[in-house]
Formats: C-alpha cells, structure tokens, sequence
C-alpha cells in the first residue's frame, strides 16, 4: 500500500511537471509567433498608410548650354541657333536646295528646315501649307493629340507651330512666311526610340530652340 501511494504521487507530481511545460511552451509560441504575427498585421490594417508616392521623375540628361550663334551659310534666310548644334545640308533625293539640318550630335535629335519660293503664287503658298498639315497628321496614329499654335515673332514673322503629344518621331513642326517669296517648314525629330516622358527634358529644350530660330529668322532679299 505504501508502494502505491508512492507511485500514485509520483505518477500526479509526473503529470503536474507535464501540463507545466505544456503550458511554458504554449507561452512560448505564442510570444514567439502569434503575437508578433498580431502586430504585423495591426500595422498593415492602420488608417494612416506609411507608404508615400514619389513625384514623377525624368532620366538625367547633360544638356548644353543655351546660347546662340548666327547662321552664316548662304541661304535665302538666316537666324540664330544653339552652338552646340551644327549645319549640315540635307542629303535626301528629294531634297531641294537650301534644305538643311541644325543637328544636335549630343541628343541625337535635329531640326530638319524646308525652304520653297512662294514666287507671288498664292495657289503655290496654299498647296505648301496643305502640305505642311499633311506631313503632320501622319503622326496621328500614333499622337495622342496635336496643339496648334499661332505666334507673331519679334522679328515680325507670323507663324504656325504643331506640338504633338505621345510616342511620335517629330514633336514640335512649324512654318513661317512672307506670303509672296519666302516659305519655310521646320520640323524637330529624334534619332531614338525612347518614349516622350524619357525624352521630355530634351523636348523641352530643344523646342525652346525652335522659338529662338523663329524669333531671330529674317528673310534676305
């Protein structure tokens, strides 16, 4: 009997060591697992996000300074462009004389110039104005949108300049005349297949360019 009880004793001390350590572990798990899981899941559900947009951003480009030179080729017009860009003629079969490019080597991008005698032909200036909305609207399958524009320069000029939104090869074209000799068309193209937000600090500048061309252009007699 006394065996018994001795047994019956250890046996309930056994057990109260077990529930014991169930109980330790249980502990245990819970601030091991669940109770950071229970915070983790507490911040995720907070009112107030932690989570803040960044602002639109654009690639990096070195851009050249903008100062200007005056155009000294013998054409029957002239103007002022940046001196980081060169003149180059205009090599296509079609091309006509005094076509020429104000190239930009360091952007990949020009500004392609048209030059046509009007001749006092207003039927012939009508027909190279068509044909200046023509060539724009091929971008239309890919432009997004087209604003146009129409300027008095300050060197007396009236002008027309389209700005094309979207993934288009020429963003910015325009054109220029005297109404009885001297018609010009310009357009600004990009030798590279980047999207325009990649391209718009380039864009930006480069159209700043344009206005400058239009503003210093004079005919020549």
């Amino acid at each position: 009997m006394y065996f018994n009880q001795m047994r019956f004793a250890v046996e309930n001390e056994k057990r109260k060591t077990e529930n014991g350590n169930r109980r330790t572990g249980l502990i245990g798990f819970l601030t091991l697992c669940v109770l950071p899981l229970y915070f983790l899941l507490s911040s995720c559900n907070s009112s107030t996000p932690d989570y803040v947009p960044k602002p639109k951003g654009y690639p990096r480009m070195d851009l050249p300074p903008q100062t200007y030179q005056t155009l000294k080729e013998d054409h029957p017009y002239t103007f002022e462009y940046s001196k980081s860009a060169v003149i180059l003629p205009d090599t296509f079969r079609m091309a006509e004389p005094h076509w020429i490019f104000v190239a930009y080597p360091s952007l990949n991008a020009s500004i392609q110039l048209t030059y046509k005698p009007v001749q006092n032909n207003p039927q012939r200036l009508s027909g190279f104005i068509n044909d200046a909305y023509r060539l724009a609207g091929k971008h239309q399958v890919r432009a997004t949108g087209i604003r146009e524009q129409v300027i008095k320069t300050k060197s007396g000029q009236t002008a027309v300049v389209l700005d094309l939104a979207g993934d288009v090869p020429s963003y910015t074209q325009f054109f220029t005349t005297d109404s009885s000799k001297h018609y010009l068309r310009g357009a600004l193209y990009f030798t590279v297949a980047d999207k325009q937000d990649s391209l718009k600090p380039a864009i930006d500048f480069l159209r700043k360019d344009v206005m400058h061309l239009l503003n210093t252009l004079k005919w020549k007699k």
